[in-house]
C-alpha cells in the first residue's frame, strides 16, 4: 500500500499591529506569504476585544492591498450582542466574507471567562447569530487536546459538533506536537458525525520558551522529546530544529490524509515560508 503524498492547501494567521514596527512586520509577512496562494488568511482578535479596531484595520488593508481572502477573528468578550453584530455588519460593508467565530479568552486580570450580561454566552450562540444574518463563511476553533475549561476531549468533540450544527463550515485546531494527537481527534470528530473539515493548526516554533508559554495557556502538552531536543540544540540550533520539527509534523499529517494546513505565523514569515517550500508549496505565477 503506497503512502499518500500531496501538496496541501495552506492558510496563515496574522495578528494586528500595535506599533509602527509591528505594522512593517505584518506587511512584510503578507508580502512574503501571499504569493503562496493561501486559501485564506486570518487576523486575530486581542483578549477582551483589545485589538477590535486594529483587527478591523488590518483585515481591510490585507484584503484591499494584497487581494487576500481574509477571515476576521471575532469573539464574544466584553461586548453586547448588538455591538458584536455591528462589527459583523462593518466587515460585510468592507467586503469581508469570512469570520473565525470564537468565544475568546478572559480579559487580562480576570480569573475566569464570564459572558457579558447582554452579550453572547458562547461561540455557539455567536455562530448561530452570524449564520442567521447570512453572507459569511464561518470558521471556528477546535481543540485536539482538552481546552483549559473542558473536562476532557469528548466534551470538546461534542462542543465542536454544536458549533458545526450552528453554522460553522470548518474548524481550525489549536497547535499540537504529535500528529497522532490530531489523528485521534479527527477520528473522534468523524465518529461524532462532524462532516466539516477540521484543519490542523501548525506553530512553526520561533522561540522555544515562547512556544511553551503558549502551550501552557491553551492546554497543549509539551512532549519530553521536544524539551530534550531544544535543550541539546541550544540557541544556535533552535531555528534549524524548529524547521525540521514542523516539516516532519506536516509530512506525517499529509501522509495521514490531511490536505489543508493552517500556520500560526506570529507575523514572522521566514520559518513558515521555509516549511512550505520543503513541503513543495511554491509561489504561483498568478499569486506572485
Amino acid at each position: 500500500m503506497s503512502v499518500r503524498r500531496t501538496v496541501p492547501a495552506v492558510s496563515f494567521e496574522f495578528f494586528p499591529p500595535k506599533t509602527l514596527d509591528q505594522s512593517f512586520r505584518l506587511w512584510e509577512t503578507a508580502r512574503a506569504l501571499a504569493p503562496l496562494g493561501p486559501d485564506f488568511v486570518s487576523v486575530t482578535y486581542g483578549a477582551g476585544g483589545t485589538t477590535r479596531q486594529l483587527t478591523h484595520e488590518a483585515v481591510t488593508a490585507l484584503a484591499t492591498h494584497y487581494g487576500l481572502n481574509v477571515a476576521a477573528h471575532l469573539t464574544c468578550v466584553e461586548a453586547t450582542r448588538a455591538e458584536t453584530m455591528q462589527i459583523v455588519d462593518d466587515y460585510a460593508a468592507a467586503g469581508v466574507r469570512e469570520i473565525v467565530a470564537l468565544r475568546g479568552d478572559a480579559p487580562q486580570g480576570a480569573a475566569a471567562w464570564t459572558p457579558h450580561p447582554e452579550g453572547f454566552a458562547s461561540s455557539v450562540e455567536l455562530i448561530e447569530a452570524i449564520a442567521a444574518r447570512g453572507g459569511f463563511t464561518i470558521r471556528c476553533g477546535a481543540y485536539p487536546e482538552p481546552h483549559p475549561d473542558s473536562p476532557d476531549s469528548a466534551a470538546d468533540v461534542a462542543f465542536l459538533k454544536r458549533k458545526v450544527d450552528a453554522g460553522a463550515t470548518s474548524a481550525i485546531t489549536q497547535f499540537f506536537f504529535d500528529p497522532d494527537t490530531f489523528f485521534r481527534f479527527r477520528d473522534a470528530c468523524a465518529a461524532a458525525g462532524i462532516a466539516a473539515p477540521v484543519i490542523p493548526g501548525i506553530l512553526p516554533i520561533q522561540s522555544w520558551a515562547g512556544a511553551k508559554r503558549f502551550a501552557a495557556r491553551c492546554g497543549t502538552s509539551v512532549p519530553a522529546w521536544a524539551e530534550d531536543a531544544f535543550a541539546r540544540a541550544g540557541k544556535p540550533g533552535e531555528a534549524a530544529l524548529a524547521r525540521d520539527i514542523a516539516v516532519e509534523l506536516c509530512t506525517r499529517l499529509i501522509e495521514g490524509g490531511v490536505d489543508r494546513l493552517h500556520f500560526y505565523t506570529l507575523n514572522r514569515p521566514e520559518l513558515t515560508a521555509e516549511v512550505c517550500a520543503a513541503l513543495g508549496i511554491e509561489a504561483t505565477e498568478a499569486a506572485a
